[in-house]
């Protein structure tokens, strides 16, 4: 595919960087609508959207810095490719780290968790979308490979371009599921959904995010089973994998969310 967007002498974009920064833009603009469907004041979906982003960012690019700090010694000019490197060790730090920010703000600013989680949904399913469609240009989170019986009655795509290889260990000239472009439609999904649910009455803050959970764990869950396991570590004999166990895990949260925990008033 194409890893680099366009190269200015030594200076490269990489598409990675710049499909996923649109994705941050378009999240922080709907995030500016869906604060006001909850009642929350936008300055603070901003805030929390780019705090997050800044701390995943952060936090991913130390870990790898720490995992190669040797070889980094031996060729310095090595740190400049630092943010071309992907790899799932590093998108989950990431998103550790994201998701500790915006609780910390949430305790900063007194916000209420779960009018957060309703007005954060579908703005981080449209920026998961992009990502995702980064992911497939650049090679990162690539799928598994076709044999070569069914390539013939399925999608999929080659990498060719060394950098994919190189920067996120994607394997060349063979034929893999374009599974990034099956996660890209399902984030989608659910942002069309949880946009639609803010104009539904909600029987309780926290609905929203329920239903984000589920259906995101659904995708991931489905996603995971086109994806190359590589890096992502098994369990059972090889049957799930840990972004799995993760899914079915906000699967459960949802459900925990969505039930009505009032007491229901007796009437005589």
């Amino acid at each position: 595919m194409h890893p680099v967007l366009f190269q200015l002498g030594p200076f490269v974009i990489p598409t990675y960087g710049a499909v996923a920064a649109l994705g941050v833009f378009l999240a922080l603009a709907l995030a500016q609508f869906t604060a006001k469907r909850v009642n929350l004041d936008p300055r603070h979906a901003w805030n929390m959207l780019v705090l997050a982003i800044f701390a995943a960012l952060a936090i991913s690019r130390l870990l790898l810095i720490v995992m190669n700090l040797s070889d980094l010694r031996r060729h310095p000019a090595w740190l400049l490719a630092v943010a071309m490197v992907h790899h799932p060790l590093l998108s989950a730090a990431g998103i550790v780290a994201g998701s500790a920010a915006v609780l910390a703000y949430i305790r900063w600013a007194k916000l209420p968790i779960r009018a957060v989680a309703d007005c954060l949904a579908a703005p981080l399913s449209l920026g998961m979308a992009a990502e995702q469609l980064g992911a497939l240009l650049a090679g990162s989170d690539y799928g598994r490979e076709i044999e070569a019986t069914s390539s013939a009655t399925h999608l999929f795509v080659v990498y060719t371009n060394p950098l994919a290889a190189r920067w996120s260990g994607a394997p060349l000239n063979v034929a893999v599921y374009p599974v990034q472009v099956y996660a890209a439609i399902g984030a989608l999904a659910v942002a069309v959904l949880t946009f639609a649910g803010l104009f539904y009455k909600r029987r309780q803050p926290g609905d929203i995010a329920g239903i984000w959970l589920i259906a995101t764990g659904i995708v991931l869950f489905a996603t995971e089973l086109f994806r190359d396991w590589e890096g992502r570590g098994v369990f059972a004999n090889a049957l799930v994998d840990t972004p799995q166990l993760v899914a079915l895990g906000m699967v459960l949260c949802g459900g925990l969310l969505l039930i009505d925990w009032q007491p229901a008033h007796r009437t005589a």
